[in-house]
């Protein structure tokens, strides 16, 4: 059986090993990126990436899925550390929910992203690019004024940010706008469908390329026109290990006093349930660009996900998720099995282990260009003109949980979009469960699914506007479930109907025996004498 394994893998590894490279080399700065957004250590997105690739790609069910710190989870991250006013504290939370995505997983809950609406999710989203865009044009930037590193200028939420906003353009470094601009320009030419459409181009991804420009600029700048240069503090900044040794030393771990704060648990609930859904989304879409077109056990993935992010927290890396940007390179590089993500991991590793002092040449103004045009993508015009095609009840879902996240917070934002989404349903469910049309002074009274006591109200309205004289038919042959409420109404109805001279027909309501038409009239009127 573990022969066969091998031999399996080893007839793919011609695919996966240059899938494996690209998926590294988007990730690398993602994974950097990430955690500059999220006001964490960056050396923690790393670690996230590392845990990601070595440890859930072999744990997942899911051939082409890659795991690591994700773009979805930035927010609650950075509220979290200023909710906690610790980066270690953070760490609990992300065990906790780790934990919590374990339960869900033997729970069999893989169905839950099932539950929630998509115009919800992906008003998270695109209210997360909106975020993303405002907190990163002050390091796009390079706001020098006040600048006191992990991102202080971003309070709780967007709103209290503008006002950040606009001072940054008053603090304005000259290397890092051009830097950002022309690595936002790269990245929006490699998005042209002729450069996707080049084989030897698809191979190398944009965000390397905007790397790539950012450190060529720099080390021109600082030699030839030191003026146009940025600072070093506005580069990265990642350990350097002397000896492969040293790296063991950069791990940071999670200070378990903070279990006595109540609100590790809220932000380990919102974690878990936020990862979750991100993670069950990303699976689906990663199935639907899937060749071969196999589907993963999203109750495992769960289960893969607790995992990881039990390590992660452990060893002081961002809370991971499986990522659908990095899961559609793997497919588009070639990659055909899960040791494509180990393979990037691997990667990552060797390039932190030995490479970390090269990393700390690249310029934060890059990752800010690289984290705009990964909020424009979740957020693009194009996505709101989508919705309004849709009409009334998906784009007020979708426009209501973007502004919730905007002035409150993620979790909040999602719960008031969530009910929001689900008067929507409830709206949508009550008016088609039951329908009255009329020809003539013949009306027919349809129950076309299963029908709820929420229904009554509307039963009640169509009733009543029943006319004098006329013939009713009832037909709930559709119907596997009515409720009492509903039978109650229906018998009242029957018992008043003669005094208006109304004939009634009723099909399958009571059982599934078919009551003809002059039975029913023959009930009525013998409940008229009675």
């Amino acid at each position: 059986m573990i022969h066969k394994h091998a031999q399996y893998y080893l007839r793919h590894l011609k695919y996966d090993l240059p899938a494996g490279i690209v998926v590294f080399l988007v990730a690398l700065p993602l994974c950097l990126g990430i955690a500059l957004a999220s006001g964490a250590p960056l050396f923690s997105g790393l670690i996230a990436g590392l845990v990601g690739g070595l440890v859930v790609s072999w744990l997942s069910g899911s051939q082409l899925s890659v795991s690591g710190p994700a773009a979805g989870l930035t927010v609650i991250v950075f509220n979290a550390i200023e909710t906690l006013g610790s980066f270690q504290g953070l760490l609990v939370a992300c065990v906790l929910a780790g934990i919590m995505q374990l339960i869900l997983g033997f729970l069999r809950a893989g169905i839950i992203g099932a539950f929630f609406p998509s115009a919800v999710i992906k008003g998270m989203l695109a209210a997360i690019g909106l975020i993303l865009i405002i907190k990163q044009i002050p390091h796009a930037t390079g706001y020098d004024t006040s600048y006191e590193g992990d991102e202080s200028y971003m309070r709780e939420t967007a709103r209290s940010s503008f006002h950040e906003l606009f001072d940054a353009f008053s603090g304005i470094t000259p290397g890092a706008v051009i830097i950002s601009s022309v690595a936002l320009l790269l990245l929006i030419i490699w998005e042209i469908p002729w450069f996707k459409k080049q084989p030897w181009l698809k191979l190398i991804p944009g965000p390397l390329i905007a790397v790539a420009w950012g450190i060529s600029y720099n080390l021109f700048t600082t030699q030839f026109a030191p003026a146009w240069a940025v600072s070093e503090k506005h580069l990265v900044k990642l350990p350097v290990s002397e000896q492969a040794g040293d790296f063991f030393n950069n791990f940071m771990f999670p200070d378990f006093s903070y279990l006595t704060n109540p609100q590790i648990y809220i932000i380990a609930v919102t974690l878990a349930i936020i990862a979750s859904l991100e993670t069950l989304l990303s699976l689906e879409a990663t199935d639907k660009l899937d060749p071969l077109k196999r589907l993963a056990p999203t109750n495992r993935e769960l289960m893969a996900q607790g995992v990881g992010n039990i390590l992660s927290g452990l060893l002081g890396g961002l809370p991971i998720t499986a990522v659908i940007v990095r899961s559609s390179a793997n497919i588009n590089a070639g990659g055909q099995t899960s040791q494509s993500c180990f393979i990037h991991g691997l990667c990552l590793l060797l390039s932190v282990m030995f490479f970390a002092h090269y990393l700390n040449y690249i310029p934060l103004a890059c990752l800010s260009a690289i984290l705009l045009h990964t909020g424009y993508k979740l957020a693009k015009p194009a996505l709101f003109v989508e919705y309004y095609k849709k009409g009334m009840s998906q784009l007020l879902p979708f426009v209501i949980t973007v502004l919730a996240i905007l002035v409150s917070d993620l979790l909040k934002g999602m719960a008031i979009g969530l009910v929001i989404g689900l008067f929507f349903v409830i709206k949508a469910n009550y008016h088609a469960a039951i329908t009255l049309t009329q020809d003539d002074s013949h009306y027919l009274l349809s129950f076309n699914k299963d029908v709820s006591f929420l229904n009554k109200a509307l039963l009640r309205k169509f009733i009543l506007s029943i006319q004098e004289n006329s013939s009713v038919t009832i037909d709930a042959s559709k119907a596997n479930f009515i409720d009492h409420d509903i039978l109650e109404t229906i018998e009242d109805f029957l018992a008043a109907a003669p005094d208006d001279n109304i004939t009634v027909e009723i099909i399958d309501l009571y059982g599934k025996e078919r009551i003809k038409k002059h039975e029913a009239v023959v009930v009525l009127n013998e409940r008229a004498k009675v």
